[in-house]
């Protein structure tokens, strides 16, 4: 049986800076079920220029058209992050963080973080690329706004440590419309990079999660936060803490439903089947010594008899049978 996916709550920037709320988004996390919870750390200042203008979800989500002021509100600290993967430990769900500023990545890894998260923003990032795979951890890397061709130059920066690369197709929109999403990318890569796929949705709903479940996914990623009315650029593309939960669950029975792709009867199905199949049966009281005739016989239920596919016509009967009986293998020459 195929496993059940990797599930990371992406709780992101839904913390709006405050780390109450990323605590509680932590405790959200582990009621939901998933196995990890993800942060993003950066330093506005080491990230954008203080002119850049806002993207147009963020300006559409927040009203804000500088991107470093927007960002600047979102920044956790150190010591925050410390406390974070603490709490991580604490109550037994995975630390994970997206760095932005390569510089945070040592203290990141020291703080207990056990594979690496390459943004999309990131992808083209080569030098940072290679930074991460110095570090011989596990790398997921998302692939938003991405060519093939962009993927596979990202793979080369990462040759060394390729093995360990999960590529995670995304549609980097937020919301992203359901048109948008190309789930079958997903497996494009699969084929063209010999590497584990997952999917990054930035969808409303869970229905587009549970189809790349079914389509293989072995990393879903899904952001949610606390309150989908709080200002901030990625509430409003979020799951709250109840949906998240029916979300992992639906993975969960997703990756149920895959099975093992061998077709076979279930142990109940084999039940079921000896009640619903036919076998032959006698149509009439059949005298033993007697050759068994066409007239004889009829296919009823249930399968205790010779299956369809072995008549029992023109054998011998070793011993008297009443109507309406089956006809084994015991009861002819």
């Amino acid at each position: 049986m195929i496993g059940s996916p990797l599930i990371i709550a992406e709780a992101g920037v839904n913390h709006n800076g405050d780390l109450a709320r990323a605590l509680a988004l932590v405790d959200a996390a582990v009621d939901a079920g998933a196995d990890v919870v993800k942060f993003q750390a950066f330093r506005a200042e080491g990230l954008v220029t203080e002119d850049a203008d806002t993207v147009a979800y963020q300006a559409s989500n927040t009203g804000q058209d500088n991107q470093a002021e927007l960002l600047r509100a979102l920044e956790l600290s150190q010591d925050d992050f410390e406390t974070i993967a603490a709490q991580c430990a604490k109550v037994g769900i995975e630390f994970l963080c997206t760095p932005f500023d390569v510089a945070m990545t040592a203290d990141l890894v020291a703080m207990g973080m056990k594979r690496i998260k390459v943004a999309s923003g990131e992808l083209t990032n080569l030098p940072a690329l290679r930074h991460f795979a110095a570090f011989d951890l596990p790398i997921i890397l998302s692939t938003g706004m991405a060519t093939l061709a962009d993927v596979g130059e990202a793979l080369e920066a990462l040759e060394e440590v390729k093995e360990t690369v999960t590529c995670l197709h995304c549609t980097s929109l937020y919301p992203a419309p359901i048109e948008t999403l190309n789930l079958r990318a997903m497996t494009t890569m699969a084929e063209a990079f010999d590497v584990p796929v997952g999917y990054s949705d930035h969808s409303l709903g869970d229905h587009a999660a549970i189809a790349a479940t079914a389509l293989g996914a072995s990393v879903i990623e899904k952001h949610f936060t606390l309150d989908r009315t709080l200002p901030g650029p990625d509430h409003m593309a979020s799951l709250e803490p109840s949906e998240l939960r029916t979300m992992v669950a639906r993975i969960r029975d997703t990756a149920k439903a895959l099975g093992d792709g061998v077709k076979q009867p279930t142990d109940q199905e084999r039940e079921t089947a000896a009640l619903v199949r036919r076998s032959w049966h006698t149509r009439r009281a059949v005298s033993g010594g007697s050759v068994i005739a066409a007239a004889d016989l009829v296919l009823k239920r249930p399968a205790d008899g010779l299956p369809p596919a072995q008549s029992p016509e023109g054998h011998r009967l070793i011993h008297d049978l009443a109507a309406d009986r089956p006809v084994t293998a015991a009861d002819i020459e």
